[in-house]
């Protein structure tokens, strides 16, 4: 997706909600830069991850309410972007799955505004279905151009769909 969106700016801050297995937390690390005073990635799942260089990792519930300030903590600055690969496990009732995977990136979006700079973006998986309206409508209202993106490693039948919210106004 960084290819299409140029997400990754050398010297950023990227904060990856949901990062295990890491390969988000990655591909931002070495676009970012990671020597002192540069690039740097704050990353969180309530899973285990391997170390990455040059990201800081906590295992952590995001639903939590300590959450939102110990992300904050981590990244110790405002983020250029802030992405969300979270997603409630699947119980195959495809109802259930998109309201549970919809409310999580509903506080993803939540947390980006206030963790975000302006000029900012957001990037969230969701799945589609009837509740994204709201999201989108909170989304429109704070960055200048929101769109959904299914990227091209997704299966054809696949549910999975990101929101790509850009300029964050502040």
């Amino acid at each position: 997706m960084d290819e299409r969106f140029k997400f990754f700016k050398p010297g950023g801050c990227a904060i990856d909600l949901g990062s295990a297995p890491g390969g988000w937390a990655q591909i931002a690390a070495q676009r970012l830069g990671t020597a002192k005073d540069k690039g740097f990635v704050a990353a969180i799942d309530i899973q285990d991850m391997e170390p990455i260089a040059g990201v800081s990792f906590m295992k952590l519930d995001f639903l939590d309410d300590k959450a939102p300030a110990l992300v904050h903590e981590l990244a110790g600055r405002r983020a250029d972007i802030v992405m969300s690969d979270m997603a409630a496990p699947v119980t195959g009732h495809r109802q259930t799955d998109h309201l549970r995977t919809m409310a999580l990136a509903e506080a993803a979006a939540w947390f980006a505004f206030e963790a975000l700079k302006p000029g900012g973006a957001f990037c969230a998986k969701v799945f589609q279905g009837g509740t994204s309206g709201e999201l989108l409508n909170d989304l429109k209202a704070r960055f200048g151009t929101v769109m959904h993106m299914k990227p091209k490693s997704s299966r054809k039948e696949s549910v999975e769909l990101y929101v790509i919210a850009r300029d964050f106004k502040g």
